[in-house]
Order: structure tokens, then C-alpha cells, then sequence
């Protein structure tokens, strides 16, 4: 819905019913070509990070594992192969037009209509219908949330409330008014108070309705009808909370992370040609074909198994020895340098992906002198040598927090403007007059077991020292679930975009966003955020993110590190993998993948 990660987490692409997210990290498509290669078979794959969540749309949830699975089951809130739309390798938007159609049925004022084709069934066998879209709309739009949220911690304010927490963000759909349902409950027509920026990338479709109504204890009929009887949410009058849909968001909150193989089978209903069949927590997670799927993209194998290797190293020993076929490692000298030796085929490539470094808005960084001190230790330039510059000899240290290089002159005209590189080298003598001989403790968050976050964290702790911080290791395996906890100062780690869209502006920088995890407000960046969602012109949207890239760099709201280099890796034994920089990472193409003959 929200749609989530740069590497390990999720940026939302736009936001609304089933935007594509973005994490934190597809016309349609047919499987193969007869005699391409073997039908049947299990076909076994390596990524970095483990699996979590059946909802990658929430803001704990919001890892590139947990958005590939609901990318290839179909029951995300993000584009994928479930749903209406998907993305292609050059992030064009593919219609799945096996799946529904849609179409722009006014301009002014902007209206949308989704119709569903006939048939179409979930993996339990329940009808997918506009109740289905309903319930996905209410989810992405905030419409019945009435609630005020405080900008520094988050709070509720008013007594109010706020049903469904999203990674990404309602802007763009909070504007539209209550759908109107075909007879045939297979279509329905969304009508925009205002024009949406990303609204080519609505796609209502994530959760059943069934399952959550069944969650609220109310059958779907009843379920629907609630939706379609309770007033909207009206902030400034807000009344206690209809039980029904606070248990069915309550669930759609946590309800869907899980920590083994779910014994309630409807965490795995699927709308995608895949279907979860085993879950191994911290090891692996296997996807079988979903039976009920009619569309044109049921892969040709039999199973697809996911497993979650840290270690790049031991992703190309996994590759070298056959237990896995193909892998998505962090790229290394060492790591091509391995593949090489294993003669494997290499697929490297430029990720819509960037490490940082954020600072939590309270505690030691409340003060803006300790957060422009602490950024002009960071040695962004040392870090970049070590990590991507052995990959990637062109790199260059990243200087925005919107743009990438590969965005061109939108990019120089970010750097220019922001002047965030000002803060390539560190400078010691600097930091330590603005700190007046002050020793401010800060504990860092990151990713433990990922070696490119372990060395980037030595490397800042080294530098910050010497002005005088004492740099305390907040490191966790878990650091994901951490992350908006309050219990670090700085954090490092990246977002993956999946190459369309423009909800990460408000998932990321606006006021109590999604993925805002630092806290950061700014009551400028709120409202140009607000104004980057209902502008349909190029060029003015470029300058506001060029204005907010520059207000950011005033408020010394972190450092962007670099952009990170990509790279698919396989054994031979599978054909059709091929590159794609986005966060659904190796598995964007799954559905073609055939083992070869």
C-alpha cells in the first residue's frame, strides 16, 4: 500500500492504495519461451538480510526481504506481480493486465477507476473484489484516522486515532472522497480532491479484506459495510475509536510479523503467481506456486527458496558449492575478486540505493552546534575508499539527500545548492571549537552483522574521538526493529528506491513521516513536502527537492555516505536473471527464471 527499503530499508515510490514503497533494501510478462529450459525444480537463491514480516508496509516491517516476498506473493501495498502494475527494467510502469485495468476517467477533478478481470481468486480461494480494494484504500488513505500527532515524538495529542501505521504516507490519497464500488463490485472509482503527483502508481490492492475482517471478528459483509457507514476521521471532533476497525488495524499493524512458519495459514494468502510454503526463521524462506493463480506469470519451477547469508563471503562459497544457484551480495574487491574465482557470471550495476548517516532530533543532537560538530568528524571520504571505490573506481562521495549521481544535472544542481559537500574531509579543529570542550556521548545504531556498516561505524568512531565524543557501539543484528526507538543518536544504514515515484518525500522528511526515524521537523520542508504531492510540472517539482535537499543540509539533519554499487551473482544452472538497480533487488524477474537445460 504505502508502498519501502535503499538497501535494507524501503522508500516509498508514491503513496496511497498500494504505492511501491521505499525500502530499508513489471505490460505483462510471459514465464518463458517453450524449450528455454527444465520445467520443474527448485530454484535457490541468497540475499543479505533475513525475513521478518508478511507486511512490509509498516514501519518496522519495512525491509527489502520481507518487500521481495510480497512483491513476488502479490500482497504488499508496493507494485508488484499480484496487483496492477509492476515495474521493468527501466523502471517504466508495466500494466499487469491479466490481473485488472485501469484507466483515468477525468482530469478535473483528477478520477481514477480500477476494474478487476472476472475469476480471479486469492490462494484460499476467496474472490479477489472491490471489497479487497476498499479495505487497501482505507488503509493508504488515513480516511477515518482522526487523530494529532505530536511532531516530536509522535504521540496522539487529541485523543484521537491512528488505525494503520505506514512506512510510507497518506499523502495524495488523504485527499480523495469515499470510492464509489461498481455493481459488480469489481471496480472502483477513486475521485482526488487534488491532483497527486504519483497517482499512475496507485494500485489498490495488499491484504485480503477477508482475512482482516475475519482478524476484527466480523464477517467481510459486515466488515465492508462498517467502512462504508463510519464517518471520516475529522481531527479537530475526534470520538473513541470503532472497536472493529481498531482490532482489524491492530492486526495489520504487528499481526503479520512473525518469528517461525505461521500455523495460521491466512497470514499467507497470496494474490501473486507465488505462495509461502516454509519459513525457516534466520535461514531461509520458500515460495511454491500459488494453485490459484490465473495470470500469465507462473514461474516454470516448482519452488524458489530464499536464504539469508550476512556474510558475502559466504554468499560465493554458497554459490561455489551448489548450495545456491544465484546470490545478491554487498559488493566488495573481495567479493568480485571470489566471484571471479568461482567463474561464476557477475550482473553489476548502479542500485537506486544510499548509505547514511541520520541524527535523532532530541537528546545529545537537540542542539544544532553537537549535530554540526558531529558531521564535520564523519570521514566521508575514507569511508567511500574503503567500501565502494575497490567496486566502483568512479564513485564519488554522495552530496544529497534526494538525488542520485546517476540523476545528472538534478544532482548538481542539488549539490550545489545544499552544500552538503562541505563535509567530505573531516574537520577536527571545527567540530571541537563548536563544542567548547564538551564530551557529548553517542550511540550509534547499525547493522552488525552487515561488514560494510561495521567498518563505516569503526570509521566514524575513530574520527569523532578525536574532537572529543565518546562513540558508544548501539550495533544489533536486530537493528531494523530498532530503528524511531529512542534508543541511539545516530544511525547508519541505507534506503532502496523502487525507481518510480515521489513518496519518499513525505515518508522520510515530512513531520511524524513514515520513515522519519530521526525525528526531524521542520515546518518548511512540511510544506513543501505537501506541495511536492500535488505538483504535476517537472520542473517546480524538481526545485522543491532541491529546496528541501537544502534545508535538511541547514538543520544538519545527517550525511548521505554513498551510493551504493549493485551486483547479482550466478552459477549458471539458472537462465533469465538479469540486472535491475530497484528494491526488489534479483527477484524483479523471478517469475521468468527457468533452470537450465
Amino acid at each position: 500500500m504505502s508502498g519501502k527499503t535503499w538497501r535494507s530499508r524501503v522508500i516509498t515510490a508514491g503513496a496511497g492504495v498500494a504505492v511501491a514503497s521505499l525500502a530499508l533494501a513489471g505490460c505483462t510478462t510471459a514465464p518463458t519461451e517453450e524449450g528455454s529450459g527444465e520445467e520443474g525444480g527448485t530454484i535457490t537463491i541468497a540475499t543479505t538480510n533475513a525475513f521478518t514480516s508478511f507486511n512490509g508496509d509498516t514501519p518496522e516491517a519495512n525491509l527489502d526481504t520481507n518487500g521481495m516476498v510480497g512483491y513476488l506473493t502479490g500482497v504488499s501495498g508496493g507494485l508488484g506481480l499480484g496487483g496492477f502494475l509492476r515495474l521493468d527494467s527501466d523502471f517504466s510502469v508495466l500494466p499487469n493486465s491479466d490481473f485488472g485495468t485501469y484507466e483515468t476517467v477525468s482530469e478535473d477533478p483528477l478520477t481514477v477507476k480500477y476494474t478487476l478481470n472476472e475469476g480471479l481468486t486469492w490462494s484460499d480461494g476467496e474472490p479477489i473484489d472491490a471489497d479487497d480494494m476498499l479495505v487497501n484504500w482505507a488503509i493508504s488513505s488515513g480516511y477515518f484516522d482522526d487523530a494529532v500527532l505530536d511532531p516530536a515524538t509522535g504521540e496522539v495529542t487529541n485523543g484521537g486515532t491512528q488505525y494503520f501505521s505506514l512506512a510510507g504516507s497518506t499523502a495524495g490519497l488523504d485527499t480523495t472522497a469515499f470510492p464509489e464500488i461498481g455493481d459488480d463490485n469489481l471496480s472502483m472509482t477513486i475521485t482526488y480532491g487534488t491532483p497527486f503527483v504519483d497517482y499512475e502508481l496507485v494500485n489498490p490492492i495488499g491484504k485480503p479484506a477477508h482475512v482482516l475482517a475475519d482478524k476484527a471478528g466480523v464477517s467481510e459483509e459486515e466488515f465492508i459495510e462498517l467502512l462504508k457507514t463510519l464517518p471520516e476521521g475529522n481531527p479537530e471532533a475526534p470520538v473513541p475509536a470503532n472497536e472493529t476497525l481498531k482490532a482489524a488495524a491492530d492486526f495489520w499493524n504487528t499481526g503479520y510479523d512473525v518469528t517461525a512458519m505461521p500455523t495460521d495459514e491466512s497470514l499467507l494468502v497470496a494474490s501473486g503467481p507465488f505462495i509461502v510454503t516454509d519459513f525457516v526463521p534466520e535461514s531461509s524462506i520458500t515460495l511454491g506456486k500459488n494453485p490459484e493463480y490465473k495470470g500469465d506469470m507462473a514461474p516454470a519451477y516448482d519452488q524458489l527458496v530464499i536464504r539469508f547469508i550476512g556474510d558475502s563471503n559466504a554468499q560465493v562459497t554458497a554459490l561455489q558449492n551448489g548450495e545456491v544457484q544465484a546470490i545478491q551480495p554487498q559488493p566488495s574487491a573481495d567479493t568480485l575478486t571470489a566471484l571471479e574465482n568461482a567463474n561464476a557470471t557477475v550482473h553489476p550495476g548502479d542500485q537506486l540505493a544510499y548509505d547514511h548517516l541520520d541524527l535523532s532530533f532530541s537528546g545529545v543532537f537537540a542542539e544544532a552546534n553537537v549535530r554540526e560538530a558531529f558531521l564535520k568528524t564523519i570521514p566521508r571520504q575514507q569511508i567511500l575508499e574503503s567500501i565502494v571505490t575497490p567496486v566502483n573506481p568512479e564513485a564519488s562521495v554522495l552530496n544529497s539527500q534526494i538525488f542520485l549521481p546517476t540523476d545528472g544535472e538534478q544532482y548538481e544542481t542539488a549539490v550545489a545548492s545544499s552544500g552538503y559537500d562541505a563535509f567530505t574531509e573531516p574537520d577536527i579543529e571545527g567540530a571541537k571549537a563548536l563544542l567548547a570542550g564538551a564530551t557529548p556521548t553517542v550511540r550509534i545504531l547499525y547493522n552488525t552483522n552487515n561488514p560494510n556498516r561495521v567498518d563505516t561505524f569503526r570509521a566514524i568512531q575513530q574520527s569523532a574521538q578525536q574532537a572529543g565524543f565518546v562513540v558508544e557501539d548501539a550495533g544489533s543484528p536486530d537493528w531494523g526493529s530498532l530503528l524511531g526507538s529512542g534508543s541511539y543518536d545516530a544511525s547508519i544504514f541505507g534506503w532502496v528506491s523502487p525507481g518510480a515515484g515521489n513518496a519518499a518525500l513525505p515518508q522520510i522528511f515530512k513531520t511524524n513521516g513514515g520513515g522519519n526515524y530521526n525525528g526531524y521537523s521542520n515546518p518548511t520542508v512540511d510544506q513543501l513536502v505537501d506541495e511536492s504531492q500535488v505538483t504535476l510540472d517537472p520542473e517546480r517539482l524538481a526545485e522543491i527537492k532541491v529546496q528541501i535537499d537544502t534545508e535538511t543540509a541547514k538543520d544538519f539533519y545527517g550525511l548521505p555516505l554513498f551510493q551504493s554499487p549493485g551486483l547479482f551473482a550466478d552459477n549458471g544452472s539458472v537462465t533469465g536473471i538479469e540486472y535491475f538497480g530497484g528494491q526488489t533487488g534479483i527477484v524483479w524477474n523471478a517469475q521468468e527464471w527457468t533452470l537450465a537445460g
